[in-house]
């Protein structure tokens, strides 16, 4: 059965949330049913002429939508976790396209069934259209396939075409849009200073996703350190401290404060009906002036199926959200190092995921370490899984998806760089090199994504460009 990799029910999304049962319960409760981890919903429609010639002149257009209909209950009942169908009606003019859009309300897709040759209202309901679509072609059933990658091209549309004999093709499509959906009601807090360049950043994601972004103000993140349960904190530094390999440079002290800083996260996006939280802390916000070091806790919002992102990197924190909601792997955002010499590429930082192998999966083995390139504080250093291929993405703006592969060959230990670090094999590090754009940083994901963002990239919107 398709589910959405990252719907837990609330006792599961408890335990994996808060590291502890009765961790804020309360809003494990309320994170397991809020909004980004509802299904989506798709409005199916189908579309024929009133004189039909294709795919014959006697064809009974009742039965074959009856048909269709059937085999579609199927695939909705397959991805119940998914998406949930609406509509189900047949459209013959252009004039039936808008009062059919309206009602079908807040959606999050529409999935195009052709029925006959001509078509009908294809072109008014593509031009109406304001999310995105999928025209499912099955073999005879139209011509008007061969159009629509063209559309989509000259347009922007954000519109693909699948033809095919088999119902199942239509799963994947189920969980992007799922994914759709968790982009459109996704929030970000975002602790940092306000400035017109950051303020055009998270406009042009939310325009083009839907995804929200608010500032958070520092005064009111410390006063939430300084409110929650210290003794709460206590206990789950001491759980933490009890899983970890070992503890190198921290005090207790430094522990007690990043799950304090925790908890305070948690409370946070409790009361801002948030999923993803991202501080500048290395710019506006400095993390040696903060009431603790934040990368504990993107670790473990990470390994719970939401998202915290170092350095207030908004291109990155919806690379992951993207991703993540997809795939049901957490996002390792990395400073890559470059060797030629071995054709490698190392990926660093001090803010790793323990369930990099998936969120369902076990953790990987970690150690407390002092964040390394400021010696204080208390970060993970995480040995991920070897032996695996990664996918390596980063959004360069809302309309374009840097993205590659690599082979992870084994961790690094070293005193140079961050804390977590893997060594890759890449298929050609020097042209990597001299393309290299968007910024420092990269995103790893575990396993081969790529045809997956090919064809989210086709009904999201945005163009996929391979790096190497």
């Amino acid at each position: 059965m398709s589910k959405s990799p990252v719907l837990m029910s609330r006792r599961s999304f408890s335990w994996t949330l808060c590291g502890v049962p009765l961790s804020l319960p309360v809003w494990a409760e309320e994170a397991a049913s809020m909004p980004w981890n509802q299904p989506a919903t798709v409005a199916r429609v189908y579309l024929a002429s009133k004189q039909v010639h294709w795919p014959r002149p006697d064809l009974d257009v009742a039965k074959d939508v009856a048909d269709v209909e059937a085999r579609l209950k199927e695939v909705e009942r397959k991805n119940a976790h998914n998406a949930r169908f609406v509509g189900g009606e047949v459209l013959r003019a252009d004039e039936e396209v808008k009062p059919w859009l309206a009602k079908m309300g807040d959606i999050d897709g529409v999935l195009i069934v052709p029925v006959t040759q001509p078509i009908g209202p294809l072109r008014a309901l593509i031009d109406a259209l304001e999310v995105p679509a999928l025209f499912f072609s099955r073999p005879y059933a139209t011509h008007a396939w061969s159009g629509i990658a063209a559309i989509r091209k000259r347009e922007k549309k954000k519109l693909d075409v699948l033809a095919t004999t088999s119902y199942g093709d239509l799963d994947p499509y189920m969980q992007i849009f799922r994914t759709v959906h968790h982009l459109r009601k996704s929030k970000i807090i975002v602790g940092a200073e306000r400035s017109a360049g950051r303020q055009a950043t998270m406009d042009a994601y939310t325009k083009h996703f839907g995804t929200a972004m608010t500032y958070l103000d520092y005064k009111d993140l410390k006063a939430t350190f300084e409110s929650v349960d210290a003794a709460k904190a206590q206990k789950l530094a001491d759980e933490f401290t009890r899983g970890a390999l070992k503890v190198v440079e921290p005090t207790k002290q430094e522990i007690h404060n990043a799950l304090r800083f925790y908890l305070t996260a948690l409370e946070i996006m409790k009361r801002e009906k948030a999923n993803a939280f991202t501080i500048d802390c290395f710019g506006t916000w400095p993390a040696k002036q903060m009431v603790a070091y934040p990368c504990i806790t993107w670790s473990k919002l990470n390994d719970a199926g939401l998202y915290g992102v170092c350095e207030g990197d908004l291109p990155s924190t919806m690379t992951q959200i993207l991703v993540t909601s997809y795939s049901g792997m957490p996002g390792f955002v990395s400073d890559p190092v470059f060797d030629l010499s071995r054709n490698e590429v190392i990926h660093a930082h001090c803010v790793a995921a323990t369930k990099m192998g998936g969120l369902k999966g076990p953790s990987s083995p970690y150690i407390i370490r002092h964040h390394l390139e400021t010696a204080e504080g208390a970060v993970l250093q995480v040995l991920m899984p070897s032996g695996q291929t990664v996918t390596v993405a980063r959004f360069n703006g809302p309309t374009q998806m840097l993205v590659s592969t690599a082979e992870v060959t084994g961790t690094v230990d070293s005193d140079r760089g961050c804390r977590s670090q893997i060594r890759t094999r890449v298929k050609d590090a020097e042209k990597w090199l001299q393309n290299y754009a968007a910024g420092l940083h990269r995103v790893i994901f575990y396993g081969d994504h790529t045809r997956a963002l090919d064809r989210m990239g086709r009904l999201m919107g945005f163009e996929v460009v391979c790096e190497i």
